[in-house]
């Protein structure tokens, strides 16, 4: 996502929230069902509770184990510092929670202009007057403390209302913190030094699925439901549900690996125009671009590639999801494979369409949250797991690992949805709609669940690689390939 706006990260891919700002218009945000037959879920006040008590954790496991000199320097002008952000999330939680759907004035109102994401660009704060990682740490935990009140509380007396259906509210701070949280794991993944992050590896995939060509699935042609009005933690730029029709179409079912990618790189692929998007090509050129962000040639070890990973060198793992590429890159790769991105509404139908019932799913697996042996989210592991993993989170049309993993690039440009209204403040997407930006789909092993479900739009500049992005390939089907829907389409296996 662009790194101003409220959700997800890191995008950033990730976006990160500033003040209130101009106030919106919207309707409630866990509107009537508009094209959702689900009952609105009634988030309780434990489920805001636990969310934020969980991006907390987060924060401050990220934040811990590295020493001020280390929090207050910039890795990359891409990033803030890491101070920053611990101080910034609680920025945000005093002006929402407490002086938007509390009754007090805040705790630092003076801090606001320091830790407002649209007034200086990441590259800047490094010369801001930032409190100290100790300041920050006793600033977010005195916010903290005080929120309980109000989550112990009633709305106050003339709050906007529609801040507290569903308690969404705080399941929006929940999730810009777990956002930030994401574009801070980023920044450890930019950082030089010694690895202080440490996690299990993410499960192997099955015998069968190891060994088997993943190949493409069908995804039939027809209307199907896009974006949701009744999920209460849903963000504006989700809203409102809407029919889309589809053409039919064909879908890898894994997202493109290390291995897949290798060739192309070894047929020339960075040194080929043929594939690329004029500007892609300048980038290209420009930054003399031969791989994805991080991986190198191993002179050492007969050329082999090598990368960097939260602090570690290790041999790219040709069976995992290629990972750290730009927009250019996947679409470069896509047409060097004679395929295409998947337009965005591509991917929600293949994520999301329940064929037997009509409907639209949460997520590809069903409406249930996600767990550890769904899809890969939460930071559980520090990487992809290897593709056709997470058999049990499978979409109907047989796609697997489309939420957790690696975000995925499309070919759609971020724009509004038909009858889209901004809340709680235009910053947050309007702001960024147009051409400018390429949309991303579906989170990464870096991504909180509270912060995706199969509706969440991700959003960033077509030339980003520090964020945990990938892509999966399309094509378009023709008249034979929808003769018969049965077999191996059907059942979502190789063809």
């Amino acid at each position: 996502m662009s790194e101003n706006a409220a959700a997800a990260a890191p995008a950033h891919t990730a976006n990160t929230a500033t003040t209130a700002g101009t106030a919106a218009t919207a309707p409630a945000p866990a509107g009537a069902a508009g094209g959702g037959s689900r009952p609105v879920r009634g988030a309780t006040r434990e489920r805001a509770l636990a969310a934020l008590e969980a991006a907390r954790r987060r924060t401050l496991a990220l934040t811990d184990c590295l020493d001020e000199a280390e929090l207050t320097a910039q890795h990359s002008k891409l990033m803030s510092p890491l101070a920053w952000d611990l101080a910034h999330v609680g920025n945000q939680e005093d002006i929402w929670l407490l002086r938007e759907a509390g009754t007090g004035s805040g705790v630092r109102p003076d801090l606001d202009d320091v830790y407002d994401a649209f007034q200086t660009p990441r590259a800047d704060r490094p010369a801001l007057p930032m409190l100290s990682p100790d300041a920050a740490r006793a600033y977010i935990a005195d916010v903290r403390a005080r929120v309980l009140e109000v989550l112990a509380g009633a709305p106050p007396e003339g709050a906007d209302e529609r801040l507290f259906e569903g308690d969404f509210v705080f399941g929006m701070v929940a999730q810009h913190e777990q956002q930030h949280d994401e574009t801070m794991l980023a920044t450890h993944q930019l950082r030089r030094g010694p690895a202080v992050l440490d996690a299990p590896d993410p499960p192997a995939p099955t015998s069968r699925a190891r060994d088997e060509r993943h190949g493409e699935v069908l995804v039939p042609a027809g209307p199907f439901t896009m974006g949701t009005s009744d999920e209460p933690w849903a963000l504006d730029n989700e809203r409102p549900a809407h029919t889309v029709d589809v053409a039919a179409f064909h879908l890898d079912v894994v997202p493109v690996t290390n291995g897949a990618y290798q060739r192309f790189i070894d047929d020339g692929g960075y040194r080929d125009p043929r594939w690329w998007h004029p500007e892609g090509w300048e980038y290209v050129q420009r930054a003399e671009l031969g791989a994805p962000l991080f991986w190198r040639r191993d002179e050492d070890a007969d050329g082999m590639w090598v990368r960097r990973r939260f602090g570690y060198t290790e041999r790219v793992p040709p069976g995992e999801p290629v990972m750290h590429v730009s927009w250019y890159e996947a679409d470069a790769y896509a047409r060097w494979a004679g395929r295409r991105l998947p337009t965005e509404a591509e991917w929600e139908k293949a994520a999301r369409h329940d064929p037997e019932t009509g409907e639209s799913r949460r997520y590809p697996w069903g409406d249930a949250d996600p767990d550890e042996g769904l899809a890969n989210l939460g930071q559980r592991h520090l990487r992809p797991a290897p593709a056709g993993a997470y058999a049990a989170g499978a979409a109907p049309c047989g796609a697997r690992q489309l939420i957790g993993d690696v975000w995925e690039w499309t070919s759609s440009d971020f724009t509004a949805y038909p009858g889209f209204a901004a809340f709680p403040y235009r910053e947050y997407s309007e702001v960024f709609f147009g051409d400018g930006y390429k949309v991303l789909r579906g989170g990464s092993f870096g991504t909180a669940e509270v912060a995706c479900r199969g509706t969440f739009r991700n959003w960033d500049l077509p030339l980003r690689r520090q964020i945990f992005a990938g892509f999966r390939t399309a094509r378009d089907a023709d008249a034979a390939d929808e003769t018969d829907l049965t077999g191996d389409a059907a059942d979502g296996n190789s063809r």
